[in-house]
């Protein structure tokens, strides 16, 4: 069995034998592929936010300082620590500075508030959090503070403030309830030796939707999640030339790794993080920076095709666009191909793992009309009835999956697990869907009752 946190639900060893056997497992923690990217790309340009440009070589070093200041803290391999950020470059450099110091990131979209956070604080017993003092009128301190005021577990808030302003919990102060507060700027230390990780441990938590404001957990591995962040750049072919625009929420799984953040930097790569995923914004980013691939969603990709006339902005660069969170409709697609000059990408994908995906090469009609297949060739899908009997091609049913990147389970939660999960480790969906003859999926619809999930 997989060596994970306590309360994951590891690999069956056949299976762990069966992944690096054929190669998509490495053996490699994130936070070192950064070490060798940074030694491979140094000076080339790795994030670009607004005016801010950071090569491989100084996030590396500010990863390295960042660990060392959060071990310095007394932060733990193995601990769990809240990660509330935007798109800003300061979430690229926190969520690989607290892997290389052995603590594991929960990452939790920037809109959730005080139910959603205190649930994840509670499930996964973090000791810290980060997040913005304030973000778009929000106070995300006052929030943290009532949340560790009740105790027992988040004793460490890192704050990041907006250019020219501060905290009234800036500076190292410490509130009523023993909750420290710190600029996330000063954690900053010289580098310490590394750590001896393993890369079967988890990395970070992904997060599913639920009801009642309670999303569920998803222990993604090191060595799961370089490998989907590897097969997709490929996948692709992504190169050192290609510049991504993290456009949707960082923390999305297809933003993130399908191939998103961290398939570019695999590559030697640009990322260009935006904060606002309309066209106002977008748009003259993606001429300035000469943006070759993005993600979006369907409702995403009709405002900028509307706004391309009226907002400034030179599309021409780009050379793939990818659709995720719900299928694509064949006028929009038609549009992209003609107006924009690139072929789109539909894409469909959960939190818990498996991505489908049209290939570049994909005729025309598989490309308007379906998800695609797997992203790799050892993910199996099976679409069944409501008895758990597999059905025929071309007729709708459940899509059930399990693969080298799909996890087995829900973090601390059997329950969910027991309803999710089949007795032999596939992933039960909830979506509704069909596979074409030539292996394509078509998604259709959402299982009455069920979850709602948010896709890649």
């Amino acid at each position: 069995m997989t060596s994970m946190l306590d309360g994951c639900t590891p690999w069956p060893e056949a299976f762990v034998d069966r992944y690096w056997s054929a190669g998509h497992w490495r053996g490699y923690t994130l936070d070192n592929l950064l070490r060798d990217w940074a030694l491979q790309y140094g000076p080339r340009t790795a994030l670009v936010h607004d005016d801010t440009r950071i090569t491989y070589a100084a996030l590396n070093r500010r990863v390295d300082r960042m660990a060392a200041g959060f071990r310095q803290l007394n932060m733990r391999p193995g601990q769990r620590v809240i990660v509330q950020l935007p798109n800003v470059p300061e979430f690229v450099i926190t969520v690989f500075a607290l892997m290389r110091a052995g603590v594991v990131p929960v990452l939790c979209p920037v809109t959730n508030r005080a139910p959603e956070v205190s649930h994840l604080v509670q499930v996964t017993q973090a000791v810290g959090y980060v997040g913005p003092s304030t973000y778009e009128g929000f106070d995300h301190t006052a929030m943290v503070a009532e949340i560790a005021a009740q105790g027992p577990f988040l004793r460490r808030v890192f704050t990041l403030e907006a250019p020219g302003t501060s905290s009234p919990y800036g500076g190292y102060t410490t509130d009523p309830s023993g909750c420290h507060y710190f600029p996330l700027g000063s954690i900053d230390s010289p580098p310490a030796p590394a750590l001896a990780q393993s890369a079967g441990q988890v990395a970070f938590f992904l997060l599913s939707g639920g009801a009642a404001g309670e999303p569920r957990l998803v222990p993604r591995t090191h060595n799961d999640y370089a490998y989907q962040a590897r097969a997709a750049a490929e996948l692709v072919s992504l190169t050192e030339n290609d510049v991504y625009l993290a456009a949707l929420p960082a923390e999305l799984n297809l933003t993130l790794g399908g191939p998103g953040i961290i398939g570019t930097l695999s590559v030697g790569g640009t990322v260009v993080l935006v904060e606002d995923p309309g066209p106002a914004a977008c748009l003259p980013v993606i001429g300035r920076e000469r943006v070759t691939i993005t993600s979006v969603l369907p409702a995403v990709a009709e405002r900028w095709l509307d706004a391309l006339p009226t907002v400034e902005g030179d599309v021409s660069g780009l050379r793939l666009v990818q659709i995720g969170g719900a299928p694509l409709d064949r006028a929009t697609a038609e549009r992209i191909g003609s107006e924009w000059g690139c072929r789109p990408q539909q894409v469909f994908g959960v939190a818990e793992g498996l991505i489908t995906l049209t290939r570049p090469a994909d005729p025309d009609e598989t490309l308007l009309s379906t998800q695609g297949r797997p992203l790799s060739p050892d993910d199996e899908i099976r679409i069944v009835d409501a008895d758990g009997k597999d059905v025929p091609d071309g007729e709708p049913g459940e899509l059930l999956a399990r693969g080298p990147y799909t996890v087995r389970g829900y973090y601390r939660a059997p329950e969910h697990n027991a309803r999710s999960f089949t007795a032999n480790g596939y992933f039960r969906t909830g979506d509704l869907a069909l596979r074409t003859p030539e292996g394509n999926v078509v998604v259709t619809g959402r299982l009455v009752n069920v979850d709602d999930d948010p896709s890649v």
